[in-house]
């Protein structure tokens, strides 16, 4: 038997792909039309956003908690949450969880230090490129990390909350993104991970001029392995 997988969720669009990624690539493992068991549950992200903007942790980990508790009623036997940006609240919640958790960043630094790569550029909201989430676990791999300038961390910020989680994927904003990494390969980066969990539904491998560590499929991966290997 398969482990009951719990996806404490976010915004819809990335949450709404690690779920189709356990359920698609779990038949591929289980046989056709298989996959674990998968419940998920979110809050209103605009219930995120008002502790974000106040830069208070504690209260993104308590909306956190709340969803981890829920899913554990639900019979869930471990959790992961399709949002880079809330796991600057991570420490916060683990140790008292009702579940363990995969960590997002985790699953892309191991993929990158597994890879090779030594330096990783990092896209993502404009406080998940500014904290501590990607840097402290690229680091414990013994890999450097780069972020835009701050016009393009603003302006990237600006596409991910006014288009992506609203499923709006325009190609200026694809071209933008490009222009983006393209830079970050000038500075040295030989990877850039996609740190806001809708960039990979907008940049894919064939539009990247620098390979694409994709945070949300790679967790997705981690939670189906998880779920049989263990």
């Amino acid at each position: 038997m398969a482990q009951h997988i719990g996806i404490v969720a976010c915004s819809a669009e990335g949450a709404a792909l690690c779920y189709r990624t356990i359920c698609l690539e779990g038949s591929a493992r289980m046989g056709p039309h298989n996959h674990p068991e998968v419940s998920l549950h979110t809050h209103p992200l605009a219930d995120y956003m008002r502790f974000i903007a106040e830069n208070d942790w504690a209260g993104v980990a308590e909306l956190m908690m709340s969803s981890a508790e829920k899913l554990a009623r639900a019979g869930a036997d471990f959790l992961v949450c399709p949002d880079n940006t809330i796991h600057q609240a991570f420490d916060l919640v683990a140790h008292r969880s009702p579940r363990p958790w995969l960590h997002i960043a985790q699953e892309a630094a191991v993929e990158a230090h597994r890879k090779g790569y030594k330096r990783i550029g990092v896209l993502g909201t404009k406080c998940l490129m500014e904290g501590p989430v990607y840097p402290e676990r690229l680091k414990a791999e013994g890999i450097q990390h780069r972020i835009p300038s701050l016009a393009e961390r603003e302006r990237i910020n600006q596409i991910i909350f006014d288009e992506l989680v609203y499923a709006k994927f325009l190609p200026q904003s694809l071209a933008y993104f490009i222009e983006v990494v393209r830079r970050l390969k000038d500075e040295g980066c030989d990877a850039v991970v996609l740190g806001c969990t809708e960039i990979p539904l907008l940049v894919t491998p064939e539009t990247s001029s620098l390979p694409t560590l994709d945070s949300t499929r790679l967790l997705a991966r981690a939670a189906l392995r998880k779920a049989i290997e263990d």
